[in-house]
Parts: structure tokens; C-alpha cells; sequence
């Protein structure tokens, strides 16, 4: 069941959970999302970013669009991280049902104008938009960009945001940061200041770089308004450590020989991403 992230998230915050969003890049990452959503039965989002989109290609929306379609639980097909307007409007034509127009290292009111102008034209044809504010971090260089130093978002300006801006969720950085965490680096998430945030505005709260983060501060920011919560280096390290483990064998060299194994270890961290969230079963809400 195709949905914008409007309509899904709403349901999220109203009976608090959240829903991952996983970055896709190949048909088998789809595959194996998809499929851990609906043996979870569980809502979920599939994200695509400008760098994937260019190397997928936009056809690969139509069929991720018709996967979506058919599949027995809600999915959003959702630009992650679009930085431009012709980037949003790429998207909107391909058939995204929601787009995130981040422009969270722009001055505030240069922030504010270009989620404005992204909202007014997404909402025309019923596509939701995502905001951001402050930065997040980047850890290695095979990690979506981010800022080198986290700034963390002032609650101050978040009310003013979302009522200037009219986007439909927001993105908040709270210590987060793209990528894996090295051994000897402790993440940690700031959930007095999401506490803070989440009691000055009624909508949607996002999580960017959620891969590596303990789980007990994970639960606690879903406890605390979390919504949605991004999720790709987990995931793919897990498809592609097992995809190394399979091409040991030289004798392999048929994809349906390789790859659903490795679809298999991407789904066990898909499936406890949705425990985690209590995301499990949530899709008969829908």
C-alpha cells in the first residue's frame, strides 16, 4: 500500500512508534526491506538518495513504486537528504510520494524560505515534505554527507520553523551522525534536548543517522517523539559482509545464487529495527 509520509507518520505519533527508513540502491536491498516489512507486518519507508537516484536511475522508482503498490503493508518512497530544487522536482516527477529538502547548513531564514517553497509544491500534488535543522555528523567516507561537527539544534527556533516552513516532519540533530561509529567512539543522543523540542511542536520528529546508536537510547527517543528513523549503514553492512562470505565460493556467479542469503542477513537487521522502533504489527493500524 503506497502512502505519502504525512499520512503514515501521523499514525506513528499518535500511537508512538517509529518507522525505519532504509536506504535503497538495487533491487535486492528493496526486495529484502519489503519483504522484512511484511513479515514483521509493519509500516515502512523506503528512502532513496540523490547519489543513489543517479545510480538507480529513475525507472527504478517505477518499479520500487509498483513494489510498493502490491505489498500488504504501508510504504513511503521517500527522497532522503534532496538539496536542491531540481533535485525535489526530479523526484516529484518520478512518482516519490515524499521528499526531504535538506537545507540545514543555509543561514535559518535561507532555510526557512527553501522548505517553504518546497512545501508549497509537493503539498499541490500531495506529496509531503521533510525538513531539517542543525547538522549531522559524517563518520567514514562511505557514509551519506554530513557536517564535520554536529550542530545541535536550538529549540528555540523549532516552533518558528515548522509554522514558517508548513513542512510535515522534522529532522532534529541531537548528536547523531551518518555512518558507523569507530570501536572507540561512544554515540550518544541528546534526549533532553529532544524532550525539549518535542514539547513545542505537534508534528513528526526524525532521526538521521540511526545505524550504531545503543538500542535502549534509540527506544528512549521513540518514547520521546521519534517518528521515523533512518537507517542504512546496519543494513547494508550486514547485506554485503554476507555477500563477501558468499563469493569465498569461486564457483558463484549467478545472482540467484549470491544474493538471497545476503537478502536473509539484511532482513534479520531489518526485523529487529522494527522490534526496536515497536514497529512490529503496527501495519494493521493502517
Amino acid at each position: 500500500m503506497l502512502m505519502n509520509m504525512r499520512d503514515l507518520l501521523a499514525v506513528a505519533r499518535e500511537n508512538r512508534f517509529a518507522v525505519p527508513a532504509y536506504n535503497i540502491s538495487s533491487n535486492m536491498l528493496l526486495t529484502g526491506a519489503i519483504e522484512a516489512a511484511e513479515a514483521a507486518n509493519a509500516p515502512v519507508i523506503i528512502a532513496i538518495h540523490p547519489d543513489e537516484l543517479a545510480f538507480v536511475g529513475t525507472a527504478f522508482v517505477k518499479f520500487a513504486l509498483e513494489e510498493a503498490k502490491n505489498a500488504a503493508v504501508p510504504v513511503v518512497i521517500h527522497l532522503d537528504h534532496g538539496s536542491s530544487l531540481q533535485q525535489i522536482m526530479t523526484a516529484i516527477r518520478a512518482g516519490f510520494t515524499s521528499v526531504m529538502i535538506d537545507a540545514s547548513e543555509l543561514p535559518l531564514d535561507q532555510n526557512i524560505a527553501a522548505c517553504r517553497e518546497v512545501a508549497a509544491l509537493a503539498h499541490a500534488v500531495d506529496v509531503s515534505v521533510e525538513g531539517e535543522l542543525g547538522t549531522i555528523g559524517e563518520l567514514d567516507e562511505e557514509a551519506e554527507a554530513g557536517a564535520e561537527e554536529v550542530v545541535f539544534v536550538d529549540p528555540e527556533q523549532v516552533k518558528t520553523f515548522v509554522d514558517a516552513t508548513d513542512v510535515d516532519t522534522l529532522a532534529v540533530a541531537i548528536g547523531t551522525s551518518h555512518g558507523l561509529y569507530p570501536k572507540d567512539m561512544k554515540p550518544e543522543i541528546r534526549l533532553d534536548l529532544l524532550q525539549e523540542i518535542n514539547a513545542k511542536v505537534d508534528i513528526p520528529l526524525v532521526l538521521h543517522g540511526g545505524s550504531g546508536n545503543p538500542d535502549q537510547e534509540i527506544a528512549q527517543a521513540v518514547e520521546l517523539g521519534i517518528c521515523k528513523i533512518n537507517i542504512s549503514a546496519d543494513m547494508k553492512n550486514a547485506f554485503y559482509q554476507k555477500c563477501r562470505e558468499v563469493l569465498r565460493d569461486p564457483i558463484l556467479r549467478e545472482p540467484s545464487s549470491i544474493y538471497p542469503q545476503c537478502i536473509d542477513a539484511m532482513k534479520v537487521v531489518c526485523r529487529q529495527k522494527f522490534d526496536l522502533f515497536k514497529t512490529t504489527g503496527k501495519a494493521a493500524l493502517y
